[in-house]
């Protein structure tokens, strides 16, 4: 089955539009635009489609309704911008729906939401029951309260984070451009769309740009999240938003904008999470001979073949595994708190207890709870 054929089926999405579209290039909310995209969302429920939305334009509003032309850089104003614009990005998208006799949820999510383990699973049980019980969650960031060392920096990634927590089909991320391009096509006349290729291709990357005025993130946040989307088996589109009747074209099979296809089958729920999160505790360095029971024999990772251990992560985070190089092989939780694990680096598994004073598991990380790089 192609790319194309699967956005036709029945099935989960995790709709992503931009801020440059909901607020009309920074006009203010385009209550036109988000009314035909909920009525696109709406045709796509009753399809057969379960839809998450995931909607940029707080900041946006926010800067509209304080007169602001110019995106500030410090957080603090970024944070009252959002809390401003967030009551009237909420209310519209909740009476848009209502039109239609759906109910809506609005989920602010911080990086330590899909970042701690328990949280992510509140997080994840959450979404999923409100798919169940038939209501649209609207999903932010929480940009009121984060901070800049836990964003996640655009909501392209929040999308992807999304797809992979609900184990979504699709993600389909509307903005101002028809899709990807061999090069940008607002400087070079002879640029081509890109009009399908695999998630994790790395030239792909070579011709994605920067940022708007608006937004923070660009055709390289958009190809992240895709590889992002990718892990759990997720297909992605990147379209236009201001296409007539996008989504629904995209339904019927039509080959609009970019897509972008994994290349591996989907993982468990609990390795999604692992991949997806992106704010490693520590990093664990190991041997040659670690790296290939790792890379080819699929082990686990024992103390043995630990060389080096830095940070100051607990029992149950994510650590980075490298090898002697610095490269990332693998990432994955750890069954032992760093203290400890500098402790018993470079032991055998049967010296764990008399070291410790108590034998917890054989393995620094499990191969069930690690993802190789």
């Amino acid at each position: 089955m192609t790319g194309r054929e699967r956005l036709a089926r029945r099935g989960r999405w995790v709709v992503k539009i931009g801020s440059s579209l909901l607020t009309n290039d920074g006009r203010g909310l385009d209550q036109q635009a988000i009314s035909r995209w909920v009525e696109q969302l709406v045709t796509l429920r009753e399809a057969g489609i379960e839809v998450v939305l995931v909607s940029s334009g707080a900041v946006a509003e926010g800067m509209n309704r304080l007169g602001w032309k110019t995106r500030p850089h410090e957080v603090f104003r970024l944070q009252a911008a959002a809390a401003v614009g967030q009551m009237g990005l909420v209310q519209t998208w909740e009476a848009c729906f209502w039109k239609h006799g759906v109910h809506t949820a609005q989920v602010l999510l911080t990086h330590d939401d899909l970042s701690n383990r328990k949280r992510y699973l509140n997080a994840r049980s959450t979404l999923r029951t409100l798919i169940e019980l038939g209501v649209v969650a609207v999903v932010n960031e929480n940009d009121t309260v984060v901070t800049s060392e836990i964003r996640f920096g655009d909501n392209d990634t929040l999308g992807a984070l999304v797809a992979n927590a609900v184990e979504a089909d699709a993600l389909i991320l509307l903005t101002d451009q028809k899709g990807l391009f061999t090069a940008d096509p607002r400087q070079d006349p002879n640029a081509q769309l890109i009009a399908e290729a695999r998630a994790e291709d790395e030239q792909i990357q070579a011709v994605a740009g920067d940022g708007g005025a608006l937004g923070c993130g660009g055709m390289i946040t958009k190809v992240r999240a895709a590889r992002l989307a990718a892990r759990s088996g997720a297909v992605t589109v990147i379209a236009s938003g201001r296409e007539d009747e996008v989504l629904r074209r995209l339904f019927a099979g039509e080959a609009l904008g970019t897509l972008l296809t994994p290349d591996r089958e989907p993982m468990a729920a609990r390795k999604q999470w692992i991949a997806g999160h992106l704010q490693a505790r520590g990093t664990v360095m190991v041997d040659a001979g670690a790296v290939r029971a790792l890379t080819t024999g699929g082990r686990s990772l024992l103390p043995a073949g630990v060389l080096n251990v830095t940070g100051d992560f607990s029992r149950g985070e994510m650590v980075m595994v490298l090898d002697e190089a610095g490269r990332v092989i693998a990432r994955g939780l750890a069954n032992y708190g760093a203290e400890d694990a500098r402790s018993i680096m470079g032991h055998p598994t049967r010296a764990i207890e008399s070291i410790l004073g108590f034998m917890g598991e054989e393995e620094l990380v499990h191969r069930d709870n690690m993802v190789l790089a």
